[in-house]
Order: structure tokens, then sequence, then C-alpha cells
């Protein structure tokens, strides 16, 4: 049971006690109501009743407690009334019959602590007890050790103390003074059958006991919410301090070509660097070049693989048959080096497609624009031929200058040592070499950002070395238009024509897709694989319609490969004549009318109209 004295935690005395006595009494109050502090603090939101309390403190009475001064002053106020003329309650105030009983006439609740004050008299009491025995084992009550020994020695014994409280839990002091915390822990919910209201879910006696599966959260969720400002920034993410709110942020991820350099910084990457995956440093762009496994290389390796066999086999054909006539009328000389340029302008697809180092971009550089300057050089000086042989037929019978092999080998040469002396000079103001672009394939996502490996050569540098071959490619097609009147039995004028036309509209298409992708990110496939188809059908073209229809005839018709009449240039300038006057009537007449006027106009017993036209290019002029 519990008992249910009241205990004073405060005492004040104006003037020392008189006697020792007196000063034991002072400690033991005054070290009491410390002791109540502590355990009142520790015992705060602990809501326990002491039945024993309520059974003794309801039977009180103004008769049998008459020992507590402040009794009556609580009797005035609990039952409203009045019980003698000094009391402070007002005239007008009902006089106390005495009668009344607490609980029934009043609203009586038992006050939270009273268990802590039960609690602290009797720590008080085993203090003393303690400190007796050890002090005066053989006497009753307070001897003269006891009486000299002060109240440090008693607060000693109080922190020693250790029993069963009025609750019936532990009381003990901690080396502070301190009484362990005993604490209900609630949490405010909503039940469908009392609706919301606190709920007991655990309890703290020197740890935390916790019922999970008692509690509740927003929304139904099971996991306790962090009762946290900010949660802590994941990976690759930096802090951004609320301003004035130190514990508070936000997470800023590091974006773009950013690593998380520190807690609250993201730093940029180098320009040869990308962040790692979960961007906490920094590794290298990976190297990239055109593959020969890749779609963009697969199809220009292919055409020039089948032109490199095409053109071997028109090399060996001519080789095999080089003193046949039809061989021997196309000029031996000029068709060789046409078919070395030819082999040129395929064998540079496989240079293009390499992978880059120093030798490699030399021979770029020396066979970029050699395979095409080569070949429209030698076009060039054919054309230039039979201009000029059938310019100078319209003016005289006399043969003009330098139409001999010798001659026109000469002439190409000159045209082609132009194109390698340009090479020269750009070998020697900028010796080629490598470098990896990063800023060619550089994307908004830097996980498929590449470095490209290629040769120092920039685009304008390509259009200059096709520059000098395409200038050629133009003058030769002049030439073809200006011979294209001349007739088809004398010479080639006209597949060399088509040849050139067909070229001109394959490098009109080249050029605006060329620039036109400088800004993909497939650049380097694009371009490659634009120049290289370019040159193979370049190549094609020429070797299709220039020499495909001799080597057809050779091999298949060889009744047709014979030796006729050699035509003098008497001849040619009759006919180079001719034609000039069919070109004044050619507005006068149908078409198909103008061969039909060159045979009317000869005269039939001449020797010109008795020999039988045969083609250019089954006779030498």
């Amino acid at each position: 049971m519990c008992s249910g004295g009241l205990f004073s935690p405060y005492v004040r005395s104006a003037s020392p006690p008189a006697s020792s006595a007196e000063h034991m009494k002072l400690s033991v109050v005054t070290e009491g109501g410390l002791l109540l502090q502590h355990l009142l603090a520790a015992g705060e939101k602990l809501d326990w009743k002491c039945p024993g309390f309520d059974a003794y403190f309801t039977s009180r009475t103004l008769e049998n407690n008459r020992r507590n001064v402040w009794f009556a002053e609580y009797w005035e106020e609990n039952f409203n009334c009045k019980l003698m003329s000094s009391s402070k309650k007002d005239d007008s105030s009902r006089k106390c019959t005495g009668q009344e009983r607490i609980s029934i006439d009043s609203k009586y609740e038992q006050e939270g602590k009273v268990q802590f004050v039960i609690d602290a008299v009797y720590a008080m009491a085993h203090a003393l007890h303690n400190m007796q025995r050890d002090f005066c084992p053989e006497n009753s009550g307070i001897c003269t050790e006891m009486d000299l020994a002060g109240g440090k020695k008693l607060l000693k014994y109080i922190r020693s103390v250790s029993f069963n409280g009025s609750a019936g839990t532990a009381v003990t002091f901690n080396r502070n003074g301190d009484a362990p915390g005993r604490y209900d822990l609630f949490q405010y919910q909503w039940s469908n059958v009392s609706g919301p209201g606190y709920r007991v879910i655990g309890q703290w006696t020197e740890s935390l006991q916790l019922n999970m599966e008692d509690m509740q959260w927003p929304r139904g969720e099971q996991d306790v919410p962090s009762s946290v400002c900010s949660l802590p920034c994941k990976t690759g993410e930096r802090k951004k301090v609320v301003k004035g709110m130190p514990c508070c942020w936000h997470c800023e991820p590091c974006d773009g070509y950013q690593y998380q350099y520190d807690e609250f910084t993201c730093k940029l990457c180098s320009y040869n660097m990308r962040p790692n995956a979960n961007r906490t440093a920094c590794q290298p762009i990976p190297i990239i070049k055109l593959e020969w496994h890749s779609p963009w290389a697969v199809i220009p390796v292919f055409l020039a693989m089948i032109g490199i066999i095409a053109t071997i086999l028109v090399m060996a054909t001519f080789v095999r048959y080089n003193d046949t006539p039809i061989v021997r009328a196309s000029g031996r000389e000029l068709s060789y080096v046409l078919l070395t340029g030819i082999f040129l302008c395929y064998i540079i697809t496989f240079l293009m497609i390499a992978k880059p180092d120093v030798g490699v971009c030399s021979f770029r550089r020396i066979f970029l624009g050699l395979g095409m300057c080569i070949s429209y050089a030698a076009l060039l000086t054919k054309t230039n031929r039979i201009y000029r042989i059938f310019e100078q037929g319209k003016k005289s019978v006399t043969a003009p200058r330098l139409i001999s092999p010798t001659s026109q080998l000469a002439i190409t040469s000159s045209l082609i040592s132009v194109q390698l002396l340009g090479v020269f000079i750009w070998f020697v103001v900028d010796p080629p070499n490598t470098l990896i672009d990063y800023d060619e394939q550089k994307t908004f996502n830097p996980y498929l950002a590449r470095g490209v490996l290629k040769c120092d050569i920039t685009d304008l540098q390509i259009i200059c070395s096709l520059g000098y071959s395409i200038l050629l490619m133009v003058t030769c097609t002049v030439y073809a238009i200006k011979t294209r009147g001349v007739p088809e039995n004398f010479n080639e004028a006209k597949p060399i024509g088509f040849t050139m036309y067909t070229t001109c509209i394959v490098w009109l298409a080249f050029i605006p897709i060329f620039f036109g992708t400088a800004q993909s990110a497939e650049k380097l496939y694009i371009q490659t694989t634009t120049l290289t188809i370019s040159m193979n059908l370049s190549a094609t073209v020429a070797l299709g319609m220039l020499y495909m229809p001799k080597v057809y005839v050779i091999i298949f018709h060889p009744e047709l490969n014979v030796q006729k009449r050699k035509r003098s240039f008497k001849a040619v300038a009759t006919a180079a004549t001719m034609s000039s006057r069919l070109s004044h009537k050619a507005s006068d007449r149908p078409n198909g009318e103008a061969k039909t006027e060159l045979c009317e106009n000869l005269d039939p017993n001449s020797p010109a109209a008795k020999k039988k036209y045969v083609s250019y290019n089954d006779h030498e002029i």
C-alpha cells in the first residue's frame, strides 16, 4: 500500500541552525527536495495512479487531518465555501458545514506525480537506513558520526539506493544523480471503433521498446517516415544548402560532363574525359574509327573490289591484245595511263577506311586526288587532241603539233606533275599526323560521346586536294562539248562526252552531301562513304563507257578487230569541213539526215567517197 504523507521540497531558514541535530534535519529536507525534483523530472510523462493514496486521501476530513496546515485552505477551494472569518473567501460565499466529502461533493482526480513523492520519501528512508547501518551499527537512531557526516555524504547514500518503488519499478540513480526515465509512448491514430485518439505503441525504460505492428502512418505506408529536413543526397548529386537553414538542403544532380567533386561541388571533366556511371570521377572517352565491318564501309569496299577486278581484267585484255587494231587505235599509251588512274581511284577506298596512322595519312594525301588527276589528265589530253585535229582540219590539211603518242604522254605528265607538286608543298607546310577529334561526336549525353581517330586533314583540305582534279574534269567536259559534232566514225569523242557528263552529275551530288553533313554526329561515316562512292562511280563510269565496248569486241567479236586502211589527215580534214557545213544546215534538216548529207556532198568518184567510213577507234589519225 502507498502511504499518504506530504513532503515539502523547499525549506528556508533566516539563521543557521542552533544545533547539529537541526543541521541534520535541514540537510535531510534539502536533499530530499532535490531528490524529489529528479524523480518528478524522470517520470514527467508517466501517468500511473497509486490506489492506496486514493483510499487514504478521500478519507481525509477537517476532523482527522488537522496536522496539515494547508488542508483547510484546500477544503475551501475544493468545495467553494468559507470556514472562518479570517478566510480569504468573500463574505458572500457559503459556510462550510464540515460534512463535505472528497470525491463525492467534488471532482477529485489523483495527481500523476504522487508515486514519485512516495518514492522520494522511501529513497530518503533507505539512504538514512544505510547511512545509520554504516556509521552506527551498534546503536539505534542517530549517532554522533551521523550527526557530523553532512549533506554530501548523505547525498552519496541517496544516489546509491536501489529498491522497487510504489509502481513496482526499480528506483535507482546514475552518477549524475538522475533517476532512470520511464515513459509510455503514444501515437495519435484513427480507429474505426473509437475514432481518433492516442494509443500506446511502446515504452522507454532505459531502452526503447516499440511495437511496430501497432503503429500507423499516413497513406497506409508500412515503413517509418524519415524525421529529417532533408534526406542524404545520392551518389553523383551535390548539396545546395537552403539559406538560413544549415541542416536543410536540395539535392542537385551533376549533369552533362560534370562529376561530384565533393559534397557540395560538381566539377567539369577535362575535354577528353567523361564522368563514370555514378559520376564520382572521370574516365577517358572511348576512341572510335571507321571499322571494316561497318555498313558505311562494306558498300564502298564491295564496289571498289569489283572495280579493281574489272580494271585488272581490262588491263590484262589490253596487254594480251596489245598489237590488235582496236587497242592500237585507242591510243595505247594514254589508255594505260587512264587505266592506272581508274585503278588508283578504287584503291583510295581502302586507304580512307584503314586505321589512321602517319603512313596511312601520308598515302591518303598522295592518292586522294592523284587517281582522278591521272584519269582526267589523260581524258583531257585525248579530247584536246581530237579538238585540235578537227579544228586544224577546217583551216588546212597540215597536221597540228603535239599529237604524237610521245607528245600526249608529255602533256599528260605535265598535268599530273601539278597535282604532285601541290601535294609536296602540303607535306612541307603541314606534315601528316593523326589526331583524336572529341568535338565531332561530343553529344549532350556524355555516355554516348566518342573520340574520333582520324588524319589531320580538314574538309577544306580535301576539297583543295580534289579541286585540281575537278578543274581538269570541267575542262575535259568543255572539250567534250566542243567535239560533240565530230563524226562518231572518226573518234571516241562521244563516249568521252557521255563519261564526263555523268561524272559531273556525280560530283555535283557529292559536294552538297559532303558539306551538308559537316555538323552531323555521323560526319565521319557519311563523308568517308560519300567520297569513296563518288570516286568509285567516277572510275566505274569511265571504265564502263570507254573500255567495256572495246573489251566486248576483242573477246566476243574478234572478227571486227581487224586491220583496216588508215585514214590520212587529208581525209580527216575533209570530214571536219563537211562536219562544219552540216552544223550550219542541221537546223534546216530533220534528225538523221546529217550523215546522209556528208555522203551526198562528196564526189562519188573521189577517193574520199570511195573509202568506207570506219571508227576512229579502229585507226590512228
